[in-house]
């Protein structure tokens, strides 16, 4: 006769992550049965809400689902609208987009890499012991977020919730003077990300390789952020209208938020995926500094994610800088789009991921269907599918130790819980 052991481990709530969640893990005579991203935030209904309200609405109401990455769901909604009403929206216009997108990636990641990721690999327990540590290494990341907030702000209007964003452009343009004091402020942030790349690569990494599909936004000839095809490694390019075709969604009964797979396989968006599908297009200069800080042409350890990170806040600050430099104001600060029966599909690279939109518009310009799939939503089954290999690997050590390595693990792909709700309690039944 056999006895079957089992094991149970849990954790009330992880920390440095974007809302609230649980991880159960099921272990039975010394392998992982089950692993399970259990996220208990209440819905959030955007989808339902966008109904029947005018069709220039889904840019502020959406961004309303995240705090840290509003401008992608602006940037979204903006560009599935219009692609129902038939208008695009590029030139001067199209480039200040890209400029206010560069500004959230930039606030957005310096503060994953600082004040989320880093003490994991500082051993130290949260940014406040960092800043005890090393106040002026805190200092540099607080400073290189302000200048991606200074840039949301002068092109949003505010730098939480931009304001100034509209269908067919913005409310307002910004001024000479406020660009010139950008452009003052990213040559302090270009040396404080540089300074930033230096210090990550220095990191000792966990040993992790997955296997994933990948999926991102590619363009010819640039690295995709603000528009670009969906692509992934063995499937596509295929046009942002066939995206849900390829992308289906589906609930699981441990998680508000739902699921989602390409072409019937896990898959995973965001850093790593853009990293391998396009990192080939970034500027030689920063490839070079990529070089040296330690990455190949391809990255496989979702761990190696913060140096990825890294690396897209230097390219932002130098895409920032750019644009700056070359501007000429448009003749106006947005495009006439009148409304017109019809369905508009947009998707965008937010900084943990590609997002998706798609709005049914009626002939008065009323919203009759609306579809929003973030990144982390589609990363959901990708990642239980990582801690199970992850796990399995490290069932030796005790409960608390285990936990503190799961938690850590899960903060490698910077979930946006609240985005997918539409972590940590930690169980482990172990044998």
């Amino acid at each position: 006769m056999t006895h079957r052991t089992e094991r149970l481990l849990t954790v009330g709530a992880l920390a440095r992550v974007e809302g609230e969640g649980a991880l159960h893990v099921s272990v039975r005579d010394g392998e992982v049965e089950d692993v399970r991203l259990r996220i208990y935030e209440p819905p959030r209904y955007f989808e339902a809400l966008l109904r029947g309200r005018r069709y220039t609405e889904p840019p502020d109401l959406t961004s309303r689902i995240c705090g840290i990455c509003p401008v992608a769901y602006q940037m979204s909604a903006c560009r599935a609208v219009e692609d129902a009403c038939g208008v695009a929206v590029d030139g001067q216009l199209g480039k200040l987009r890209r400029l206010l997108y560069c500004g959230e990636w930039i606030e957005s990641h310096t503060l994953h890499i600082y004040l989320l990721h880093a003490p994991d690999f500082l051993n130290l327990p949260d940014v406040l012991a960092l800043a005890r540590t090393d106040a002026a290494l805190l200092q540099r990341g607080l400073r290189l977020k302000k200048a991606g907030n200074e840039i949301v702000e002068v092109l949003g209007g505010r730098a939480i919730h931009p304001v100034n964003v509209r269908v067919g452009g913005f409310h307002r343009l910004p001024t000479r003077d406020e660009l010139d004091h950008l452009a003052t402020v990213l040559v302090q942030a270009r040396v404080d990300v540089e300074e930033t790349l230096g210090w990550v690569a220095g990191f000792e990494f966990p040993s992790l390789t997955i296997r994933h599909e990948f999926l991102a936004l590619t363009e010819p000839d640039r690295y995709a952020i603000e528009s670009g095809t969906p692509t992934g490694a063995h499937v596509g390019p295929f046009d942002v209208a066939e995206f849900e075709q390829h992308v289906r969604e589906h609930q699981v009964p441990h998680s508000t938020a739902l699921h989602a797979t390409l072409d019937g396989r896990p898959h995973l968006t965001g850093p790593l995926a853009r990293w391998n599908l396009s990192g080939e297009r970034l500027p030689a200069e920063v490839r070079a500094l990529a070089t040296e800080a330690g990455l190949g042409p391809r990255c496989d350890n979702p761990f190696r994610s913060i140096l990825v990170r890294a690396v897209e806040v230097l390219w932002a600050v130098t895409e920032a800088q750019r644009i700056i430099e070359q501007y000429e104001p448009p003749s106006g600060p947005a495009l006439p789009v009148p409304p017109r029966a019809g369905t508009g599909y947009g998707a965008t690279e937010a900084p943990r991921g590609l997002l998706y939109h798609r709005y049914d518009v009626d002939e008065d310009g009323l919203v009759r269907h609306a579809v929003i799939v973030p990144p982390t939503a589609q990363n959901q089954t990708a990642i239980e599918t990582d801690l199970r290999a992850f796990i399995q690997t490290r069932l030796h050590l005790d409960d608390a130790e285990l936990t503190r390595q799961c938690e850590r693990a899960i903060r490698t792909y910077d979930p946006c819980i609240s985005c997918a709700a539409h972590f940590l309690t930690l169980a482990v039944d172990r044998g």
